[in-house]
């Protein structure tokens, strides 16, 4: 209980400072914007169906929130050390994963914002029939989503903390991982080598679900491999972050000066 107090009170402290950053949130603003105005315009010059469309909003909703986490995510640690701060949150009394979690966390709840956004945007600008058929699975599906994000986050965040250029990583992982999800590009077009990687991906399975429940089907199937995988993805990024702090106390390389 005292490890969730703590990514809770970390959570609603990194939200608040991130919702006024000018790069997280004025970013966070536009970005599901232009996103979204882009697919609409797509998808309506190729006189797509309703329901063609209705994916196509729900994909440039999730797009935005894994590209609120991918870039920041990445370069979340690399900010602590430019800053001076990683050392103390190392020598931390709480482990380390239970202090990075809630950052990433909060980036993919920034980042839920577009979802919302992206979906208004295409009813009222676009007039896209936002008629789901399952409001409560819709809901639960596009929350889980989010957390699994923001779990993924952490686990690049965990990744990339012995590179200097670490948000050149999460920067080039952006488009691969909405490509290969099937956020706009049916996992059919793919080639299917693509397919057993996309199926590694929680976002893959978040997608599956948020539309599901859309279009009525049952998403109980996919959320559970979503929250399957960002089960995986918290203890492999925990049992990591353990292992680097040691061999950086071991070597004397934290700061990477």
């Amino acid at each position: 209980m005292t490890y969730v107090r703590v990514i809770g009170l970390a959570w609603w402290l990194q939200l608040k400072m991130r919702s006024r950053s000018a790069f997280d949130g004025l970013l966070g603003v536009l970005y599901p914007l232009f996103f979204s105005t882009v697919v609409f315009m797509m998808f309506r010059h190729g006189d797509a169906s309703g329901a063609a469309l209705l994916s196509a909003a729900v994909g440039a909703s999730v797009m935005g929130v894994w590209s609120s986490t991918s870039t920041t995510a990445s370069a979340a640690l690399q900010q602590e050390r430019r800053q001076g701060t990683l050392e103390l949150l190392v020598a931390a009394p709480t482990p380390l994963p239970v202090v990075i979690l809630p950052v990433t966390l909060s980036m993919a709840t920034i980042g839920a914002y577009s979802l919302v956004v992206t979906l208004m945007w295409g009813r009222f600008a676009f007039g896209v029939d936002l008629a789901i058929q399952r409001p409560v699975q819709f809901v639960l599906a596009a929350a889980v989503t989010v957390v699994s994000i923001g779990v993924l986050g952490f686990l690049l965040a965990v990744s990339s903390v012995r590179y200097r250029t670490a948000w050149a990583l999460g920067t080039a992982l952006e488009m691969p991982v909405w490509l290969i999800s099937g956020f706009l590009v049916p996992l059919d077009l793919l080639p299917a080598w693509i397919r057993p990687i996309s199926w590694l991906l929680a976002p893959t399975w978040g997608i599956d679900a948020i539309r599901a429940a859309a279009e009525g089907r049952d998403a109980l199937p996919a959320l559970a491999a979503c929250l399957g995988l960002a089960a995986v993805y918290g203890l492999v990024g925990s049992l990591l972050a353990v292992r680097l702090v040691d061999a950086a106390r071991r070597h004397a390389t934290l700061a990477l000066t």
